[in-house]
């Protein structure tokens, strides 16, 4: 039997119940918002269970939201079930006051780099991590760059004033 969105999202919903906030489904791929806490345990049973299969993890990011308050950070995980060719994203959102979640470099080996970019550009704490330090930043950069808190140009240039352009 392949492998569907419903079948997905059924067993997702038997495993989890209220920790699966909300479930949709866009341009051909499943999305599941968890709750942050069990962020681990959602992506532990997408591996280990065999009717499943999410062995491969594609991608780890985050988003900004600042106007979502107490939930300003989203977590962003890119699944991938290889052999029935199957993509599912799993989103947790954490406040930018303390955005902690639980490491997958347990899981899936690759989940280290991607967790100490994402680490490194929104701030999010993998909790556990071997090894988690600024990856592509300097040490010394105090804040994170892809964060929606800064204007995205600095507003003391004077090479982009209209006066420049004959304007």
């Amino acid at each position: 039997m392949p492998l569907t969105h419903a079948y997905i999202n059924e067993q997702l919903t038997a495993h989890l119940s209220e920790k699966l906030i909300a479930w949709e489904e866009s341009y051909g791929m499943a999305s599941a918002t968890v709750q942050a806490d069990h962020n681990l345990k959602t992506l532990t049973f997408l591996h280990d269970e065999p009717s499943l299969g999410f062995q491969f993890m594609t991608d780890i990011t985050a988003v900004h939201y600042p106007d979502r308050k107490g939930e300003e950070l989203a977590v962003v995980y890119h699944l991938h079930n290889l052999v029935e060719n199957i993509r599912l994203r799993i989103k947790v959102f954490v406040p930018v006051a303390s955005p902690n979640v639980y490491t997958a470099t347990g899981l899936f080996s690759g989940a280290n780099w991607m967790e100490r970019e994402t680490f490194d550009f929104y701030g999010v704490n993998f909790i556990g991590h071997p090894d988690l330090r600024r990856v592509l930043n300097v040490d010394e950069m105090d804040y994170f760059p892809l964060r929606k808190e800064y204007p995205l140009e600095d507003q003391t240039r004077i090479d982009k004033d209209d006066e420049m352009f004959g304007r």
